[in-house]
């Protein structure tokens, strides 16, 4: 039987922090989890009652901390253990729930595990790893490193040089340094990843985004039916925990949610995708260049360019939740591509989808991404969206003490950079506007994870100008977006509805014609409407 997701994730709204860019408080350069601690009241005045913060763990931080190097110890420069359970104690006295970033598909190369592993004399740890049996034998058609440890092998990489793959085995065995899912080797790393779960878990963590969730088992093409069962056992820890939430960095609902049995899983940027057509259709090449995002003025995407894709994933979403970013660590920062009304209606939208929103810090204010920025720990191109948050204009942005060299990344000093105190009392400011939608999302039923979805279909013979408005019902709400533009209307067949506007941006009228039988919506130039409906009597 699979195990219910936590009821507390119908009204979540989370809030994803990058530990090392949000809050310095020792003078070091570097956001530390004290500066998490003293911020936690701020996020819960955004209306997020969730956290998801990036690796926090010992690293040689080559990829900003998915190379673990100690799974139970904290990175000294974030705080030690103890201030790390002090910050879920002080955000459980909130209501803020707290899930770590949990990275199951390697290590760093500097991790106990794999100095063990890479010895020439066998040991507990030795198939902890993959590994060929011959120095000059290769992985084919996966990256591999030879010649950097005593052991007779060459061992196959998960992502960058520094992880080294953990061995949950391959779907079918074709070599004969290959082992099967149900191997003992392999059963003894998922034994060692229960255990790290168990151990943040039983100190106060609420649960895991997993990074790089589908890749365990290693040739698990199509429907990844291996690494679901590897998944569906690991998440039995989770019956010792019934309020522990997991998220699958895996873009496949299908698998993810009914294979693997997560509680939600991210729809991430993958170009043809809804995601990708509603906000970030800029880098397609199946569109041609420019942006044709759906909440760009002059975009031109129409729902119907990405409705089959989302009701798809909603269906394939039963029994969890699909996950909706802003942005997060490493994708551009929304601002990079929308203006700021093509903003609030993005985010107006997404904090209304069915499902769960992440609030990427900054995105709440319109942090800049910052353009060809050095890269940073791994970073690439995702290190300007990892900049230090903008609390005020004074010294580094309010973000640190320290001298500006000192700092992790630079913080945007380009004119009308934007911060938390400028935007604070501010009703037309973005902050403003992220405000009223968790304030509204936590007041109305219709707006929770799993309330009734319907995109509705208009009346072909009664529209004027109306490809570009999307509108739909969440449960009693009538939701209605106009990314273009030129005003617009539409009209539905009518339930005999009446209407009253709850949230607006720009200009919007919902109205039932006599008799009762058609519902026009008239949406004004880059609008969106929230209303409440009731049956007319």
């Amino acid at each position: 039987m699979t195990r219910p997701s936590p009821a507390w994730l119908r009204s979540a709204v989370f809030y994803e922090i990058y530990p090392q860019s949000f809050q310095d408080t020792n003078g070091d350069g570097i956001g530390d989890f004290q500066g998490i601690i003293d911020r936690l009241d701020y996020i819960r005045s955004l209306g997020c009652n969730a956290l998801w913060i990036n690796p926090c763990f010992d690293s040689p931080f080559k990829d900003a901390g998915y190379d673990v190097r100690d799974y139970k110890k904290t990175a000294p420069r974030y705080g030690t253990n103890e201030d790390l359970y002090r910050l879920f104690d002080e955000a459980h006295r909130r209501g803020i729930r707290v899930l770590l970033d949990l990275v199951p598909g390697h290590t760093s190369e500097e991790h106990p595990w794999f100095v063990e592993s890479g010895k020439a004399s066998p040991n507990e740890y030795s198939e902890r790893y993959i590994w060929t049996d011959f120095w000059i034998k290769g992985i084919k058609g996966r990256p591999y490193i030879g010649g950097e440890c005593e052991r007779n092998g060459v061992y196959m990489l998960n992502f960058f040089k520094c992880q080294p793959a953990l061995n949950y085995g391959f779907k079918e065995k074709t070599e004969s340094w290959q082992h099967l899912p149900e191997d003992p080797d392999c059963l003894a790393t998922r034994a060692a990843m229960k255990d790290v779960m168990r151990f943040w878990l039983s100190h106060g963590c609420d649960g895991f985004r997993v990074d790089m969730a589908d890749s365990l088992v290693k040739e698990d093409d199509g429907n990844k039916s291996a690494t679901c069962a590897v998944w569906r056992d690991l998440l039995t820890v989770l019956d010792e925990y019934p309020e522990a939430a997991m998220v699958a960095e895996w873009s496949n609902p299908a698998q993810a949610i009914a294979g693997a049995g997560f509680d939600m899983d991210f729809i991430l940027d993958h170009p043809g995708n809804c995601y990708n057509a509603m906000l970030r259709d800029y880098e397609n090449a199946a569109t041609g260049p420019g942006d044709h995002s759906y909440f760009k003025k002059d975009g031109g995407c129409a729902p119907e360019d990405f409705l089959q894709d989302l009701l798809a994933r909603c269906c394939d979403a039963q029994g969890g939740y699909l996950a909706w970013i802003t942005c997060n660590h490493d994708t551009p920062r929304p601002s990079r591509s929308l203006t700021l009304r093509e903003r609030e209606l993005a985010f107006s939208v997404l904090m209304t989808l069915p499902g769960v929103p992440f609030l990427y810090y900054g995105d709440e204010i319109g942090m800049r991404y910052q353009e060809e920025l050095p890269t940073k720990e791994g970073g690439y191109t995702r290190t300007g969206s990892r900049t230090p948050m903008q609390w005020s204009c004074e010294k580094n942005m309010g973000f640190s003490e320290a001298d500006a060299e000192a700092l992790y990344l630079p913080v945007d000093h380009q004119p009308g950079a934007p911060d938390v105190q400028s935007q604070e009392g501010d009703p037309a400011s973005l902050l403003a506007t992220v405000r009223k939608l968790t304030a509204l999302k936590a007041q109305e039923p219709g707006l929770d994870a799993d309330a009734e979805f319907t995109s509705l279909v208009p009346s072909a013979s009664h529209n004027t100008d109306s490809r570009r408005i999307w509108v739909y019902r969440r449960g009693d709400l009538l939701i209605a977006v106009n990314p273009a533009g030129e005003s617009a209307i539409c009209t539905f067949p009518s339930d005999r509805l009446t209407a009253k506007a709850l949230f607006l941006i720009g200009t919007a009228e919902c109205r039932v014609e006599p008799p009762c039988d058609t519902l026009t919506v008239s949406m004004g130039p880059q609008s969106f409407c929230i209303w409440k409906t009731e049956s007319a009597r």
